[in-house]
């Protein structure tokens, strides 16, 4: 089972970062996930065809399930984000993927922005996004016990929905 984590803060190790792989571990604690910070891909998200920006979008479109996190910027989420997103082909880039949109901020100010700002493009890049996305306090994700109750209500569906398909095995072959 492949289990990916994608942060879209331009902050390196950010507690974005620490609240997908946090989110991941809760929904399939089976698995370890591989990490993709991608403020270390930095300007290569800028132009297309760059080797390591190709090896991690393979790696994402691969994966039966990933986070995609974000802190909230502007109302939205991040550019940089928005920028690696950009190389997957619509319709079908993140198709057999079981994508989960994760944002962070401040106050409930944006609680819906994960499900109304960046589930609509993962959807439009061919992810199921059967789970809604979840938003929480930056400053309080890790004890107040918000992402403990969302994992503990949706982990049996995210286990259920991310099983390999044939074609994803054939894809991994």
């Amino acid at each position: 089972m492949a289990v990916t984590v994608v942060a879209g803060n331009p902050k390196p190790a950010s507690r974005t970062l620490s609240a997908g792989v946090a989110l991941a571990a809760a929904l399939r604690p089976d698995t370890e996930p591989a990490i993709i910070d991608l403020v270390d891909l930095g300007p290569a998200l800028l132009g297309w065809g760059d080797p390591a920006v190709t090896e991690t979008v393979r790696t994402v479109a691969t994966a039966e399930l990933v986070v995609f996190a974000s802190p909230t910027f502007k109302a939205t989420y991040t550019g940089l984000l928005k920028l690696f997103l950009e190389q997957f082909e619509g319709g079908t880039g993140l198709e057999g993927v079981l994508a989960v949109p994760l944002m962070l901020g401040a106050g409930p100010a944006h609680a819906l922005a994960p499900d109304l700002l960046l589930k609509p493009v993962l959807v439009e890049l061919g992810a199921t996004t059967a789970l809604p996305g979840l938003y929480l306090s930056d400053r309080t994700f890790r004890d107040d016990g918000v992402l403990a109750a969302y994992a503990e209500r949706w982990r049996p569906v995210a286990q259920a929905l991310s099983t390999v398909s044939p074609e994803k095995q054939e894809v991994e072959s």
